[in-house]
């Protein structure tokens, strides 16, 4: 358990050193085949064939869930859901999709959620094609206004899946943990998934969810220079940091690194145990740890507004964009000091004019390096900067 004497009730971590090496675990022959003939994790699935033109009205017969909580966001353009319908022209084979059956006739979406999404936009309207490479004579056409016999070939081609019954899982538990085994190996080729969308999909849990939710903060996306929810999610699109879910990441970091004691590299493996374990907090400690998140960005953004996180400036460069290494140590040191939220108002001007002008403060000379180089993200490094923040604060206390 972390030694910070700000830590709420409940809110407990301890790194788990002692993992389980499955290369040790050792079976006779006859063990294995009994072990295979019993079905131990073992799919069961079929297969199925969709004609493009009854994708629309399959999806919007609420039998299909297309974004389980599981799933990464959406990526994909204009651009990229253009080149998916060329393919459909062109007759390229495109892989199947991949179902859950959750219930009866009622299934999740495991993967292909941005190919039905293109499909589904593509027959409803919602985009022109662009970007074509071969048929760059449809480019600004839709479905409606494409020549007859390129619509007819698109409405006779189909769109493959295979099934996964609800007869591969005994009960609720075994059917999560496979459906996360089988999205993590689904997706361990193709388009490369970041660390958090990993997470998101394997770790998912209450407090999985209060992350995505605390990452939709008006101040939050403010000072990390990403679109806000009210602008809608074509804009929320053009960025690569939401797409990848590196904002809910940033919403973890700071949970974790209050646990900085126990921090272990690399910081995604320490990221994956401190989310797993917080999954199990009671409510009351995750709306109590939500508060704390929202306060602190109050008072951040109150205090420096849109130019927060942003690394100091040196004789040589002025830093334009947000750095993990200065939102790690402030989140950390400010959330520390809440309690002189109205002496920090008071003196905001000054502490944001003044936090990083002794340049000899910001650098270490017995090792010889800057104090905030993002080069080196250790547990020490990363407790002397959250040092520096919170004993510059405390001046004005």
């Amino acid at each position: 358990m972390s030694t910070n004497s700000n830590l709420i009730s409940g809110e407990t971590f301890a790194f788990q050193d002692q993992l389980v090496d499955i290369s040790i675990v050792s079976l006779s022959d006859d063990e294995i085949n009994e072990k295979y003939k019993k079905g131990e994790i073992r799919i069961i699935t079929e297969q199925a064939r969709y004609p493009l033109d009854s994708i629309p009205t399959m999806l919007n017969s609420n039998k299909y869930i297309l974004d389980p909580e599981y799933q990464r966001r959406k990526r994909w353009d204009n651009i990229r859901k253009s080149r998916l319908i060329e393919s459909f022209v062109m007759n390229v084979p495109i892989p199947p999709i991949f179902l859950y059956e959750i219930d009866y006739s009622i299934y999740e979406v495991m993967d292909g959620q941005q190919r039905l999404t293109a499909i589904y936009d593509f027959y409803t309207g919602k985009f022109n094609l662009e970007g074509l490479q071969y048929w760059r004579e449809l480019n600004g056409r839709n479905y409606k206004n494409l020549p007859d016999q390129v619509r007819k070939g698109i409405d006779r081609r189909y769109l493959s899946s295979i099934v996964l019954l609800q007869e591969t899982a005994k009960n609720k538990e075994e059917a999560e943990n496979l459906k996360q085994i089988v999205f993590e190996r689904l997706n361990s080729g193709g388009e490369k998934l970041t660390p958090q969308e990993i997470r998101n999909a394997l770790y998912n849990g209450k407090f999985n969810q209060v992350c995505i939710k605390l990452s939709r903060n008006d101040y939050f996306r403010t000072m990390w220079q990403l679109p806000l929810e009210s602008e809608g999610e074509e804009q929320l699109l053009k960025s690569e940091a939401y797409k990848k879910m590196e904002d809910v990441e940033l919403v973890l970091r700071f949970f974790a690194y209050r646990h900085i004691d126990n921090f272990k590299s690399p910081v995604e493996k320490f990221l994956d145990e401190y989310l797993k374990q917080a999954n199990n907090y009671t409510d009351e400690t995750i709306s109590n740890l939500e508060n704390l998140f929202n306060e602190t960005i109050d008072l951040i953004y109150d205090t420096f507004g849109d130019s927060a996180f942003l690394l100091p400036e040196n004789e040589k460069r002025r830093y334009t964009l947000p750095a993990k290494i200065i939102y790690d140590s402030m989140m950390q040191a400010f959330a520390n000091n809440l309690r002189y939220k109205e002496i920090l108002i008071k003196n905001k001007n000054s502490i944001k004019n003044n936090l990083f002008s002794n340049k000899e403060s910001l650098y270490i000379k017995q090792i010889n390096r800057p104090l905030f180089d993002a080069r080196y993200s250790g547990r020490k490094d990363v407790e002397a900067r959250i040092e520096y923040i919170h004993n510059f604060l405390q001046s004005y206390i």
